[in-house]
């Protein structure tokens, strides 16, 4: 895809990353999940059409780690 489609994916891995450390958003949140989930996706299938395996694992990894923080998240929020 295009760099401005690489620059989104970063953009939101980082965005939350960044509030992490300042504090502003707890990494089980619903928002650091999502712009986790959305980044690594994003970048995982750009990866992915680029045949670029390296980052494919790196964001695929990620992908899966950040859906499973989601699932939890809901499951939690079900039981409430």
């Amino acid at each position: 895809m295009g760099i401005i489609v690489q620059v989104i994916g970063s953009l939101l891995i980082l965005i939350g990353f960044v509030f992490s450390q300042l504090g502003k958003l707890k990494t089980t949140s619903l928002n650091y999940l999502l712009l986790n989930a959305i980044g690594a996706l994003i970048l995982g299938i750009d990866a992915f059409i680029g045949k670029q395996w390296g980052f494919v694992l790196l964001e695929g990894v990620w992908s899966i780690v950040a859906i499973q923080g989601l699932v939890k998240y809901f499951n939690k929020e079900k039981v409430k």
